[in-house]
């Protein structure tokens, strides 16, 4: 296979995970004309004179920026994209597999055995596909960089991969929907670091398994509304489970916060027969990707059609606390979140930046209306029941506006089918809609350089994007590659630092993936990007100690076409060598790259491998006959998702 193939970019893919559900319309085709044409003068060379007339400068920023010839911070030495059935890492380094799928998270946990799966020991088991990754210092309030929790999101499941038996999601058994219900959700482990290697605590205090059937509380404006309510909770305070958690973040009292995004993949049934048809198709519900509904009524819309509902948010947990109940955060809003991080603003307020994940949907923020308080604990439980959420509209002028989703203001009256902040929260997608946000190219993580302040947004991929649904922030149609947009707070107040709770932020392009040396492919990056350094599909992301960015890639059904594995890259993002991003870690094949997360040092990076193998090419890959066996390569044994600690030899800082 060919290192570096030509990635043909002729006809979009069809991919489950991200079809578009968003109605809304974009600007007039002269507008659209007129920006296309501008922003191909940009690339072709003539930036700097269209900057000055015709185009905001800072919307091409990363292309002039990057017009200063200059090396990298990183001193990582690269490796190539090869997509092979191992993981490989930067040389200098090791990648220790920490926890695999089926791992004992208990003592007393059974051994995982691939041909007699069942829930009672799924429960006590590591779960499966896992996603975002936190450490979490112990004790409480430390930063410990040799022992913590390492809290670790399970997303989905893939049946093919995971049972002997399987023959199609329609047959399957109660007991495999049972190891299904019981592999999501979320993982709480004690880990610490032992002559250089990290291991697993089982007998660990805190060590925890959150799955779709643990009790949860619904908190926040959409707590106890009609549209929450189901046969099983006449309150629509109660939740059993959390689903389909990809990315999240932490927050400064200890608590991590985890999302739900592709909660419609769990729902049958005939929507028209509810009363919330209309908002279900906004939804893309359902979807019927998992038959949990034949065994559970309530996944089944025509029986519990508020259950959806329930779904969607945000999720708090408090690690440190193994008898705590997760809470469901409606304050942020109910989309198909991908992230949830966290930063303290400059007047002490809490702001939570996070996407929906999918095609044309949006960006938000969430404003608190109380301040972080560090002395006490306890006095920051209930932050996030109570601020204003923020959806980004992103104008040509390089400025974006972010729009309060608030009952009574603009269009978010009865009149428009809002009858309180509940409906406003519950139909998060269509508050957007009419606040006229953006439509992104699939907006993932959101994270917050710590050390500038400066707020980058991963933007996977929109291959449906048109010429005449093509926009300044996102600038390509039939954008395979994905882009990545950094958002300027403005300085706030006398304090001189950012203000993320500003209702205009600057923004600009940082990199445009693909292949800088394939014009079609409209590439933006530093102009010393080597052959290995471009990426495709920027996905999660994380800031090292020093404000560098880790972008993790996702390429999906288009991974074996492509040629190229998934993987880890990272870049400076600001002097000589920004944008200049390099690779430092690839993926099996089959798999995507998730959860960067650093030790508080700075020298280990823990990353989640996720779905090793789920495709591998021409045929399909199975139980018995995988695209690789990762990282067991033992007979009988399938793939397993896995989390990967990532230290350098000499144990220094990631990165250089």
């Amino acid at each position: 296979m060919s290192q570096n193939p030509k990635v043909d970019v002729s006809q979009p893919e069809f991919d489950q995970d991200d079809v578009a559900s968003n109605p809304s319309k974009l600007p007039s085709l002269a507008q659209v004309i007129e920006l296309r044409l501008s922003r191909r003068e940009a690339l072709g060379g003539m930036l700097a004179s269209v900057a000055a007339t015709s185009l905001p400068s800072n919307l091409f920023a990363s292309t002039l920026d990057s017009e200063k010839q200059g090396a990298s911070t990183l001193t990582f030495e690269e490796i190539d994209r090869t997509l092979t059935p191992h993981h490989r890492v930067s040389p200098g380094h090791q990648a220790q597999v920490l926890i695999r799928w089926g791992d004992r998270v208990f003592a007393d946990a059974p051994l995982y055995d691939p041909l007699n799966l069942d829930g009672a020991s799924q429960v006590r088991q590591f779960g499966y596909n896992n996603d975002f990754i936190a450490f979490m210092p112990l004790p409480l309030g430390s930063d410990n960089s040799t022992r913590g929790l390492l809290c670790v999101s399970h997303e989905y499941t893939k049946s093919a991969l995971m049972f002997d038996q399987f023959t199609h999601r329609l047959e399957m058994t109660s007991q495999q929907v049972d190891v299904e219900m019981m592999a999501h959700g979320q993982t709480i482990i004690e880990i610490q670091l032992v002559d250089g290697d990290w291991e697993t605590v089982l007998d660990g205090k805190f060590n925890r398994r959150i799955t779709a059937l643990t009790p949860t509380i619904i908190s926040g404006p959409a707590a106890g509304h009609p549209r929450m309510r189901t046969t099983d909770d006449s309150t629509g305070r109660q939740c059993l489970g959390t689903i389909n958690n990809c990315a999240g973040g932490f927050t400064p009292w200890g608590t991590v916060l985890i999302a739900e995004e592709n909660f419609n993949y769990y729902f049958d049934g005939d929507r028209t027969k509810t009363s919330e048809a209309d908002h279900l198709t906004r939804y893309g519900i359902p979807s019927t990707l998992y038959n949990w509904s034949d065994f559970h009524d309530r996944f089944h819309l025509e029986k519990e059609p508020h259950e959806p509902n329930r779904f969607g948010w945000v999720v708090e947990i408090d690690p440190y606390d193994p008898d705590s109940t997760p809470i469901k955060r409606t304050a942020l809003g109910r989309c198909k979140h991908e992230g949830a991080t966290v930063v303290i603003n400059h007047d002490g307020r809490i702001v939570v930046y996070s996407g929906d994940d999918q095609r044309y949907e949006y960006v938000y923020k969430f404003v608190s209306t109380g301040a972080y308080n560090a002395e006490n604990r306890e006095a920051n439980r209930h932050l996030l029941d109570d601020g204003i959420l923020y959806v980004a509209k992103f104008l040509e002028d390089g400025t974006c506006e972010w729009k309060p989703l608030v009952w009574g203001q603009g269009p978010l009256t009865a009149e428009n089918g809002f009858h309180n902040q509940g409906d406003v929260l519950i139909s998060t997608r269509q508050s957007a809609d009419l606040l006229g946000a953006t439509p992104m190219d699939r907006p993932e993580d959101v994270e917050p350089n710590p050390v500038t302040g400066k707020v980058y947004v991963m933007l996977t991929k929109n291959p449906s994007r048109t010429e005449e649904r093509i926009d300044m922030a996102n600038p390509r149609a039939i954008n395979r590659f994905g882009h990545i947009i950094e958002l300027v707070p403005p300085e706030g107040g006398k304090s001189k630092r950012p203000d993320h709770a500003a209702p205009t932020f600057h923004w600009n392009i940082f990199l445009q993936a693909g292949d800088p040396d394939q014009p079609e492919h409209e590439a933006i990056y530093h102009p010393d990007v080597s052959r290995n350094g471009w990426l495709v599909n920027p996905d999660n992301a994380a800031f090292d100690n020093k404000g560098r960015l880790w972008i993790a890639s996702d390429q999906g059904e288009m991974q074996a076409k492509n040629g190229i594995a998934d993987g880890m890259w990272a870049c400076d993002t600001q002097g000589d060598g920004r944008a200049l991003t390099k690779m430092f870690f690839a993926c099996p094949i089959g798999a995507e790259m998730c959860g960067p997360c650093f030790t508080p040092d700075g020298t280990t990076m823990f990353l989640a491998v996720q779905h090793p193998g789920e495709e591998g090419g021409e045929k399909p890959s199975t139980f018995a006959d995988p695209a690789t066996r990762w990282p067991d390569f033992k007979d009988g044994v399938p793939p397993r998702p896995s989390v990967v600690a990532v230290r350098r030899d000499d144990g220094g800082e990631i990165g250089g």
